[in-house]
């Protein structure tokens, strides 16, 4: 029984990776609107009922490609930082900028991917909690190098306007506890920088503007180190 148990659960998860790549492809070719199981099912040689049996909707397939398109972005950011080793080893800068530079990569190499997770809203689809903490491991990952320059006292956040002191609290509760002031609306702002440099790229708003796409990338993340309050 073990062993026919086993074998069905390689053969589960075979397919599911098969209807995971073929629906990948149909987003490249037609975008997440157009996405359909039985289109998914035909091209795969199934019928509709038993591709229901692995995603009962559209929607759970969505999911599952928003989850890997969160998990493979974060797998790329977390795999820059380890790279650059522990806190003490690299300026923090550096590691801040080898982890930008990562993430856009993966963007570059996996545009309609990045489309899904970064790009216009599907209509009438609600990403449910479960993609909350594939979402999160960039973030906390830049996180992370914050925590570090802290940990050696050299981290130095801008204050925060007088009327953003609330909000840069409850940010930093959030997602950077028990770091200084500021952090909160740096590290929120730096991301959504970050994001929207990428996305202009990917999305081809730099075409016939910028050329030397690596160097104003680079000097780019560079100011938002500094502006989270990181110093070489």
């Amino acid at each position: 029984m073990t062993t026919i148990r086993g074998a069905r659960e390689r053969a589960r998860i075979e397919v599911t990776a098969a209807i995971k790549d073929e629906a990948r492809r149909r987003l490249a070719e037609e975008g997440a609107v157009k996405l359909s199981l039985r289109a998914v099912a035909r091209e795969l040689g199934m019928v509709s009922s038993a591709l229901y049996r692995y995603f009962p909707s559209r929607d759970e397939l969505l999911t599952a490609l928003i989850i890997d398109a969160f998990d493979a972005v974060g797998e790329a950011a977390e795999g820059a930082l380890a790279e650059g080793g522990p806190g003490g080893t690299r300026d923090h800068v550096a590691r801040w900028d080898a982890i930008c530079a990562r993430v856009r990569g993966w963007a570059l190499a996996h545009p309609h991917e990045y489309a899904l997770i970064h790009g216009s809203p599907v209509p009438d689809y609600t990403a449910p909690m479960s993609t909350a903490v594939p979402a999160s491991r960039v973030a906390l990952t830049l996180i992370s190098v914050l925590r570090d320059a802290h940990e050696q006292g050299v981290l130095a956040p801008p204050a925060p306007a007088a009327n953003l002191r609330a909000e840069d609290r409850r940010l930093a509760e959030e997602f950077a506890p028990g770091l200084p002031p500021g952090t909160g609306v740096a590290i929120v702002a730096a991301w959504a920088q970050l994001y929207g440099l990428i996305s202009f790229e990917v999305f081809g708003q730099f075409n016939r503007v910028v050329e030397a796409r690596d160097e104003l990338f680079a000097q780019a993340t560079t100011r938002l180190a500094h502006d989270v309050g990181l110093s070489r």
